[in-house]
């Protein structure tokens, strides 16, 4: 009994440090983006912006547990290491030809009057492909109750960041070093997910 505890609990750190990880990473550039929002709209609807962006992000997450499902599928486990190329591709990408959420965000405010409606299709539209595409390879590699934990952290860290967009927009200085550096620290970190799930899975190990 003490061993499963200790496993468990193992298990739960581990769970929580990929989610955190993992939505650090698909999340610093979108910092921007509730930054833009919080900006464009009053300080009395804020709570409506917290709303959106949890139903993008439970979007996105369902969306992500029904590839994960369907993916399941494929028994070598090392075949399903093989996503880990997904995020890899997302930071050299992301490196190499950037991106920018601003104009995205500034047309959908303006599209819709709802603003949880607004917040969410703006959640999924600037950041469905990143997010799907850590989320898949991640879940993969996950049993069940790890995705569970990994689920709770992402919503933990999603109403911090919300928070942390909110106050942000009051700091100019901020989003102006976020907006320049970001993209290189969300990389990195794309590509250090990848690489170990690569290496967790034994895909690599296969071919060598």
């Amino acid at each position: 009994m003490k061993y499963l505890n200790e496993l468990w609990g193992k298990d739960m750190l581990k769970s929580i440090l990929t989610g955190v990880t993992a939505y650090i990473s698909t999340s610093i550039d979108y910092l921007i983006v509730l930054m833009v929002i919080f900006g464009t709209i009053g300080n009395n609807r804020k709570w409506s912006v917290y709303l959106g962006d949890i139903f993008g992000t439970s979007i996105l997450v369902g969306i992500s547990l029904i590839l994960t499902f369907f993916v399941g599928f494929v028994p070598q486990k090392w075949l399903l290491g093989m996503l880990g190329i997904i995020p890899i591709l997302m930071g050299l990408k992301l490196l190499i030809i950037g991106e920018s959420d601003d104009d995205e965000v500034e047309k959908g405010m303006k599209r819709h009057t709802n603003v949880v409606l607004s917040v969410a299709l703006i959640t999924v539209a600037t950041c469905g492909a990143d997010n799907i595409g850590i989320y898949v390879p991640i879940f993969v590699q996950s049993n069940w109750s790890q995705i569970i934990v990994i689920i709770i952290t992402f919503f933990f860290m999603l109403s911090l960041f919300c928070y942390i967009g909110y106050l942000l927009g009051r700091v100019p200085k901020v989003a102006g070093i976020l907006e320049r550096f970001g993209k290189y620290i969300t990389s990195v970190v794309y590509i250090l997910i990848g690489m170990g799930i690569l290496i967790e899975s034994g895909s690599i190990s296969h071919f060598i």
